[in-house]
């Protein structure tokens, strides 16, 4: 942490936790920016640290302002990235430019690891990866959340891939780069809106303490990267696979039809299928994120009593 200590700007509870060993989960700051309209992107952010907190372990939402990667965020920044007009999002191409240009950024899943190991933070919660774009043999696109996982040592919660994605190549690529992609509580990758596809992992979990030493191992044979591990959103908030793909499979055509490329597709896919689907996608997105934050803080607490 000391080298990149010139360009961290880490709070005072946070720093104490790291200090002290304490249980710590990252959370990313693209999905108040740019995931949904103030205030419910406030109050969503402020309800994730707090279940977080509940469990035991210290939120550190990361965010970059004033040319520096800020871990934990206080009540003035969240309401500066949520209501604020132009906030770029961050990726690791663009980490770099953005703190040199003293520019206000939301950090993605790539760009929140890559800040998070910087800080010494293990574990790091968000909804749920990028991966290979549906079309990807004419687009090659291909999110930089999955090259990440593959060089990057944080433990990453979520829901599985967006479902907007080609899943099974998705899950080629991680295995191809080495990625240990674990199930908790599912033998079968959910698909971010609905609890599990018919892909199944070749690892799963039932308790956090059992992923915890799953951690510990990897860390202490020194193996490179991250760990997945994709927690299925509540069976209660759960939506039908048929509804939402068939919902999906028009805002992917839209989206071909208005020729929208690269970081701009995700945007535009899922405040499609949230028009689509009346709220229900972003009701369901909400759940899983809280179920998310829960089980993630719940790892980083067994991860600190080892």
């Amino acid at each position: 942490m000391e080298k990149f200590e010139k360009y961290l700007d880490i709070t005072k509870e946070v720093k104490n936790a790291l200090e002290t060993g304490k249980a710590i989960v990252a959370l990313e700051s693209t999905i108040i920016s740019h995931g949904m309209p103030y205030p419910e992107n406030v109050k969503m952010a402020k309800r994730v640290e707090d279940i977080i907190r509940e469990q035991g372990a210290i939120p550190a939402t990361i965010a970059i302002m004033d040319g520096k990667i800020k871990v934990g965020l206080s009540d003035e920044d969240l309401e500066t990235l949520a209501k604020a007009s132009h906030v770029e999002k961050v990726s690791r191409r663009d980490l770099a430019a953005v703190i040199a240009s003293k520019t206000l950024g939301a950090t993605t899943v790539a760009s929140t690891m890559i800040c998070a190991e910087m800080a010494g933070i293990k574990f790091f919660v968000t909804g749920g990866i990028g991966g290979v774009h549906r079309g990807y043999e004419t687009t090659l696109d291909v999110s930089a959340d999955l090259e990440e996982l593959s060089t990057t040592n944080v433990t990453v919660i979520c829901a599985g891939a967006k479902a907007i994605l080609d899943l099974n190549r998705t899950m080629e690529y991680l295995e191809t780069k080495g990625v240990p992609v674990i199930g908790f509580g599912t033998k079968f990758l959910p698909a971010f809106y609905t609890r599990e596809t018919d892909i199944e992992l070749r690892t799963s979990v039932n308790t956090p303490k059992e992923l915890a030493e799953i951690v510990d191992t990897k860390n202490q044979l020194g193996l490179r990267g991250g760990i997945l591990v994709v927690n299925p959103i509540p069976n209660e908030d759960s939506l039908a696979g048929d509804y939402i793909n068939s919902i999906i499979d028009k805002a992917i055509e839209e989206s071909f039809r208005k020729n929208i490329k690269g970081k701009d597709v995700t945007p535009f896919l899922l405040a499609k299928i949230v028009e689509e689907t009346k709220g229900k996608s972003l009701e369901a997105n909400l759940a899983l994120v809280y179920n998310n934050a829960l089980v993630g803080a719940q790892i980083a607490k067994a991860y600190e009593m080892l």
